[in-house]
């Protein structure tokens, strides 16, 4: 270590990224090898979570560490409010140096005005990346709004620009957000563009369960997703070798996460919105600094325990503020109370709340709403129930079979203490369509709750 009091801190941050993406999850093709790597020899968050599965709201969820009805910006083209102080803000005030690249997401215009871009330094940026760049045209912003060209894969563009805010960096901490569309799909093509000759490589390949079941678009996509995560993973450890051979390493301490993951229009018209795994369960690990060899961590986090974490290794003090919890205490195995319960809320395809424990899945949807109307509401009717344990990847939807009623009123009641909590908001939940003989029925994922209710 140096005479550096805080770590540097690098969020490494992939957009639309399944968890089993990685081999440390199951995937067989070598994905992640510099992920799995690090991740085995640092911390591993095993079970990590977004708080609502779309761009937008997540994003603000992380920079503010509240949820998506506490920030306003419970759906995507709601910009995050100037007042609400971010990570930067917090982080500057304790004598970081701040930088953002890449993909923004939260502001009210392109380019961002300065206002609207979270207090962040130094800036090169843009609001929506996928819609000013393509695969091998990169298009952002710098701290004059001017328009910069970043030559290579956008992926590698982002990582470049990225090392050279590090390498220009060290005399002070520093906290970087390195933020991908990747591998998010090009909103204009409905593709996922890999580097060439890359797509080539995965198309055909191991597909998980329930893309297998369930197809959606994966047969067209996933040979260009899984490129895109590989391409990624070799910019990770690019950047990494950078940060080690500057000899930062051990004071710095890198965090890889995604907003969200990606159905493949299995549970939705898209590719996310939903309470599945497939949408709300990210790849995750901190390594380098206090988080070498921190293990596996088992139990449940999401993005707004990395907000507080973030807070905590900057040593700032007043998190009155925060909805998460540090994982140092997880990692320190100083824990002792850890809620091992994840609460996610979902808008524009439903509006929807799901509970996520160790072993179920809850979800309740109000059923008047198109998801983009309102950002809460008070009455919901249950949809998806999921034992983990048996069905990891939710192929059996148990929701209004009697044998699992006692399951389901300790749920209902979790659900309405959290809502109430979080939201502030006494609801009610009516119950899902009663199912008799339920193995005579020949059971589809979600053709129950769905069959009355159009996607």
């Amino acid at each position: 270590m140096n005479s550096k009091s805080k770590p540097n801190i690098i969020v490494f941050f992939t957009d639309q990224q399944r968890w089993d993406t990685s081999g440390l999850h199951g995937n067989p093709l070598s994905l992640m090898e510099n992920f799995d790597h690090y991740a085995m020899e640092n911390t591993h968050l095993f079970n990590s979570f977004t708080c609502q599965p779309v761009c937008g709201p997540a994003r603000a969820s992380l920079q503010s560490g509240m949820y998506a009805t506490r920030t306003g910006c419970y759906k995507n083209k709601i910009p995050l409010k100037q007042n609400i102080n971010t990570l930067a803000k917090y982080l500057k005030k304790q004598g970081y140096s701040t930088g953002y690249i890449g993909k923004w997401h939260l502001g009210s215009s392109e380019p961002v005005k300065k206002e609207d871009r979270g207090g962040y330094d130094y800036w090169l940026a843009s609001n929506l990346l996928e819609f000013t760049s393509d695969a091998y045209e990169t298009y952002v912003y710098d701290n004059q709004n001017k328009k910069v060209f970043l030559p290579g894969y956008r992926v590698d563009a982002i990582t470049d620009a990225a090392i050279n805010f590090i390498k220009s960096n060290q005399k002070k901490p520093f906290f970087l957000f390195v933020s991908l569309i990747e591998p998010h799909h090009q909103n204009n093509t409905d593709d996922y563009p890999p580097p060439i000759g890359y797509r080539e490589k995965y198309t055909g390949k191991w597909s998980p369960p329930d893309l297998d079941a369930l197809v959606g678009s994966a047969p067209r996509h996933l040979g260009g997703y899984y490129g895109m995560v590989k391409r990624i993973d070799e910019a990770y450890g690019r950047m990494i070798d950078v940060v080690k051979s500057l000899k930062l390493f051990d004071d710095s301490a890198i965090i890889f996460t995604s907003d969200h993951g990606n159905n493949f229009r299995t549970r939705t018209r898209e590719y996310k919105r939903s309470c599945h795994e497939s949408s709300i369960r990210v790849p995750t690990s901190f390594i380098g600094n206090m988080f070498q060899q921190g293990g596996r961590i088992k139990e449940l986090t999401n993005i707004l325990d990395i907000h507080a974490t973030i807070l905590d290794l900057g040593k700032v003090k007043n998190t009155s503020h925060c909805d998460g919890k540090s994982i140092i205490p997880l990692v320190n195995k100083t824990s002792r109370n850890w809620e091992n319960e994840i609460f996610i809320q979902i808008s524009e395809s439903e509006l929807a709340r799901s509970l996520r424990t160790s072993k179920w899945k809850y979800c309740i949807s109000d059923l008047t709403s198109n998801g983009n109307d309102k950002p809460s509401s008070d009455n919901y009717t249950e949809t998806s129930l999921y034992d983990l344990d048996a069905d990891p990847y939710e192929l059996n939807n148990l929701i209004g079979i009697n044998a699992y009623d006692e399951i389901l009123n300790d749920l209902r009641k979790k659900m309405k203490r959290k809502i109430k909590k979080i939201e502030n908001i006494s609801i009610k939940i009516n119950k899902g369509q009663n199912i008799t003989n339920p193995g005579q029925l020949g059971l589809k994922p979600d053709s129950f709750h769905r069959s009355k209710k159009k996607l």
